[in-house]
Order: C-alpha cells, then sequence, then structure tokens
C-alpha cells in the first residue's frame, strides 16, 4: 500500500481527484449496486417465496460490505512482506487503473494472483496448473465482453480484477438462493433452510468468495448440481457437476452423488418389485442400464480433468512444443529467480512426463506444496490446525449426531426401506425432518469424506473454506443447532426436537414476517444461548479477520 500512495501521488490529476471524490466514489458505487441490483431482480422474478427474496437481498447486502471493508482495511494496514505468487505488471497503468486497484486491491492476494495471471497470460508456468481453467476463462470471457467498453482507460488486468469483484458478488449471492432451495428439498423444513442460507451469507469463507478465487463459481455449480438431482434431473445435475470439475480438483469427488442417487433408484425400484414376478431377464436389463448410466455419468464429471491434465501433459512434456506468442522477458526472468518451470523452455522434459500415469496435478501438489499425507502433522503447523478446529469440530459433531440418530440408516446406506424409519420419539411411520432427515445421508458421507481428506492430507488451515464451498453440511448443522437449542427461535408453546424444554418468550424473529433470523439474534445478543454465541462468534470473526489478514497479505485459511 505505501508503493500504491507513492504511485498515486505521481499521477497527473491525483489531488484533483481527491478534491472531488466525494462525488466521484458515489458514483462508482452507483453503477455497481445497480449492475448488482438487476441481477437480484432477475432472481426474485422467478421465485415468489419472500424468505427466498431476503436470503438474495442479504447476500448482496454482504457482499456489498465485503468490498467497502477490505478496501478500508487495505488502506488502513500496510502489506505484509510475503512470499507469494507475485508476477510482474506488464501494461502499464493509468489513473483509473490505481483508482480500481486501490480500491480492490486486496481481492488479489495470495491464489488470487494465479487466476488473474493465468486470465492474462495463460498457464506460462507449470505450477500455474494447479488452478483450474474454467474461473480464469470466465474472468477473461467477462473481461472482453462486459466490461469491454471499459478498455480504452483500464488495463486487462485491471479489467481482469473489477470482472472478479462483480462475477464473485453475483455467484455468491446465486448459491445463497440455490442453497436455499436445495434446503427445501433436502430438509423439508422452510426454516431451517432459510436460516441455513443467511448462515451461507456470513460463511467464515467470506473472504474467499469476494477476492478472485474460485469458491463462489464452484459452490453455485455444486449446489446447483445437487438441487436438480434432488428435483430428479440427473442429466442436467451431471452437467453442472462436470463444470464443477473444471473449477476445482474437489469435484471430482461430486461423481458420488450421481452414483449413490442411480443405484437408490435402482435398489427402490428392484424392492417395490419383489414379490411381483418380476423375471430375471427385465432385472438384469435394468442393471445394465444402471451400469451405462453410471459410467457414462462419472466419465462425464471426469472428463474436465482428464482433458486439462493432457493438455498439460502436451505442453510441458513435448519438448517440440511451441507456444501460442513468445513469452515476456520479464516473465522469463521471473522463472529464472523463482526457479519456476516453463514450457519448452530447455527442450528438457519435466520428470513427471516419465511416470506411467503422468498426472501434472499430483506432481505440483507434491513437489511444489508438499501436500500429502500426515505432511503437516508437525509442532510448528499447531497455529494452523488451531485455525481449522472450529470446521474440524463442527464437522465431526455433526457426522456423530447424525449416525446416532439414523444408525439403521446409515447401516443400510439408505437403499434398505424400513418402515420404522424415523427419530426416536418421534411418530415412527413418517421419516424424520431437519438436519436428521434420511435425505442428508449421502451429503452427510460427502463431508465426512472431504473432512477426513483435509485433515490428514492437505494443508489443514484451508479446511474452513474446502468445506464451507464445496458442501452444505456446516451450515445445515449450525442452522439446525440455532433453530432447535437457542429459546430466541422458538415458539413458546413448542419444544425441542429432542424434547428439551424451551423458553416461554415469543419467537426471535417473527418466522410468519420472514425476518432475518441471525440479525435477530445478533440484536438480542446478551439473552441468547452460549452455544448460539459460540456460533455466531465463529461465523462472524472468521468473516472479519479474513478480510483483515487475507487483503493484506497476512496467512488465513
Amino acid at each position: 500500500m505505501a508503493f500504491l500512495k507513492r504511485s498515486l501521488k505521481d499521477v497527473p490529476g491525483v489531488s484533483l481527484w481527491f478534491q472531488n471524490l466525494s462525488v466521484d466514489f458515489p458514483a462508482w458505487k452507483a453503477v455497481v449496486t445497480h449492475w448488482m441490483t438487476s441481477k437480484v431482480r432477475m432472481l426474485q422474478r422467478k421465485e415468489g417465496d419472500p424468505r427466498c427474496q431476503e436470503v438474495v437481498w442479504f447476500a448482496v447486502l454482504c457482499r456489498v460490505l465485503t468490498l467497502f471493508l477490505q478496501a478500508l482495511f487495505n488502506l488502513l494496514i500496510p502489506d505484509h512482506a510475503a512470499d507469494a505468487f507475485s508476477p510482474p505488471r506488464l501494461s502499464e497503468y493509468g489513473f483509473c487503473d490505481w483508482i480500481l486497484e486501490w480500491l480492490l486491491g486486496g481481492l488479489s492476494r495470495w491464489d488470487a494472483e494465479h487466476f488473474l495471471f493465468i486470465a492474462e497470460h495463460g498457464y506460462v508456468y507449470e505450477h500455474n496448473c494447479a488452478f483450474f481453467p474454467l474461473f480464469p476463462l470466465s474472468l477473461r470471457a467477462a473481461a472482453e465482453t462486459v466490461l469491454w467498453p471499459f478498455k480504452g482507460f483500464l488495463s486487462l488486468r485491471t479489467r481482469l480484477l473489477l470482472s472478479g469483484a462483480l462475477l464473485n458478488g453475483l455467484f455468491s449471492a446465486w448459491a445463497a438462493w440455490t442453497l436455499y432451495k436445495l434446503s427445501c428439498a433436502v430438509l423439508q423444513c422452510r426454516r431451517k433452510a432459510f436460516l441455513s442460507a443467511i448462515l451461507f451469507c456470513l460463511t467464515p469463507a467470506n473472504v474467499f468468495m469476494a477476492a478472485a478465487y474460485s469458491e463462489s463459481m464452484f459452490v453455485l455449480l455444486v449446489f446447483g448440481a445437487m438441487w436438480r438431482l434432488e428435483k430428479g434431473q440427473h442429466w442436467a445435475s451431471t452437467l453442472l457437476f462436470s463444470l464443477a470439475a473444471g473449477v476445482r480438483s474437489n469435484g471430482l469427488i461430486n461423481a458420488g452423488f450421481l452414483l449413490y442417487s442411480q443405484t437408490k433408484l435402482f435398489t427402490s425400484q428392484l424392492q417395490a418389485r419383489t414379490g411381483t414376478g418380476v423375471k430375471p431377464p427385465q432385472i438384469l436389463g435394468q442393471f445394465l442400464n444402471l451400469v451405462a448410466s453410471l459410467v457414462v455419468m462419472s466419465a462425464s464429471v471426469f472428463l474436465p480433468f482428464a482433458l486439462f491434465q493432457f493438455w498439460a501433459y502436451l505442453r510441458f512434456c513435448n519438448t517440440t512444443f511451441s507456444p501460442e506468442y513468445a513469452v515476456p522477458d520479464p516473465l522469463l526472468q521471473l522463472a529464472v529467480h523463482k526457479g519456476y518451470r516453463v514450457a519448452a523452455s530447455n527442450g528438457v522434459a519435466p520428470p513427471w512426463c516419465s511416470w506411467n500415469f503422468p498426472v501434472l496435478y499430483t506432481y505440483i501438489q507434491d513437489t511444489y506444496w508438499n501436500v500429502g499425507f500426515l505432511r503437516y502433522f508437525e509442532p510448528r503447523q499447531i497455529p494452523n490446525f488451531l485455525l481449522a478446529a472450529p470446521a474440524i469440530v463442527l464437522g465431526s459433531w455433526a457426522a456423530w449426531w447424525y449416525i446416532a440418530a439414523n444408525p439403521w440408516h446409515c447401516l443400510t446406506l439408505g437403499l434398505l426401506r424400513r418402515k420404522t424409519e424415523g427419530m426416536k420419539g418421534k411418530d415412527l411411520s413418517k421419516p424424520a425432518t431437519g438436519f436428521y432427515s434420511p435425505g442428508a445421508f449421502v451429503y452427510m458421507v460427502h463431508a465426512t469424506v472431504l473432512l477426513v481428506f483435509g485433515t490428514f492430507c492437505m494443508h489443514v488451515q484451508v479446511l474452513t473454506r474446502f468445506l464451507g464451498s464445496s458442501s452444505p453440511v456446516l451450515y445445515w448443522f449450525c442452522a439446525h443447532l440455532l433453530h432447535d437449542y437457542e429459546p430466541l427461535l422458538q415458539n413458546g408453546s413448542q419444544s425441542s426436537q429432542h424434547g428439551t424444554p424451551l423458553s416461554d418468550k415469543p419467537s426471535l424473529p417473527n418466522w410468519n414476517r420472514n425476518e432475518n433470523p441471525v440479525l435477530a439474534l445478533l440484536y438480542n445478543w446478551r439473552q441468547t444461548t452460549t452455544l448460539t454465541k459460540c456460533i455466531l462468534g465463529y461465523v462472524l470473526s472468521y468473516w472479519m479477520l479474513g478480510l483483515v489478514l487475507h487483503c493484506n497479505f497476512f496467512p488465513w485459511t
């Protein structure tokens, strides 16, 4: 920031601009607000549910507040001298470029530099291939189309940064809307679905939903695919899961949702026809159809990953490869200084090219970031484990409670029917609703797999955004805890799902008027339970600390 401040003083007319700041900044803010408002109204026209509208508006409010706070913290707090990827700027910065860098520079830290660099220059360095192409392609497309009118006074990188801010604002608001619809379908409880979506707007991974990271795009595609699958739209879900695999590598595991859905459909049909005289050839035909659909759906999800790895092999392992354009000298000098490998730079193929399965992604994770089983279990990593501790505790707690509440369902993987399936103490002829719903089983398995893998095989500090951008379970579980164990969210005549007596105080908020429950709890903070304080304190503290630290190049999750 000190460099930026000195540079701003050298820009002609900057002092005059600061004198007119009260006029120019509101005008710029009005343009952004109008654009986001038009998108919000488009979503509202699609859905008449007032709770859904409240979710979208609250998501937009959180994104606008995030943009304001990151600019404020980036201005007030000096940047940390981090050993991070920092490529040289090849284009000359004008006055407008400096202004937008000042306003949005906090969104370009850490991995965001990789995404912006790829969108501008392509995959120049080998380790850039750890970041999948769909999000950088989207940034470039938006910069060259929607922001094309600004080409005359904004450099390409500035337009890419602005594209990231606008697209992720749209993606995260749309993802909140989608999570509400998904939660309604799975939980069968609109109150808990509403609370889950509101908590998603305040996600502890908030800064990564706003910065030029791929989390917002990924979570939108994943939640959208899950919702389509709940509606029975298997091929639309397959397409969205496939696109998600082109955004982040952990999108590959989402193929499990398709496999489970098709298998469950087959077993339910088989059980329904038991004793009806179905002939073995018919069962065999259905089984072959199942196998064919599983193969096609799985291949569709894995296809983007396979194509990208194949392209990387051709680019970095083909010693006769000639890039589409000559790599600029400053980028080559950076490669020499930092030891980065450039495609076809010296005619020597990298070591991973001789593997039986030459997958560049695994090589990068192993060589550049030292990612592997138990590699992070060192005393010096204890602070990072403490950062991830709330996510680990919540994820483990959620899995334990779900298994304890649905032992038969978990033991049979939800594939066998049971007439008495339900919650203890409830009407056993009806399946449970809310967090313990049988429909939440596959989501719980998915979240648990991500939790175990992230804890033992990854840089553990990224677990918060890893889970927060991949699974709805943490939001569902926190909503369950608040809804069932916070007396202020209950009607006086109700009792909790476990029979816990509740307060005789009137319900806050008024659910019939669709008031924001989290804001109501914050307004009545002193009256809330310790559990509520812990959940909201965790969410809001990570929301704020992420902006303070990440936007100034300090280590964060």
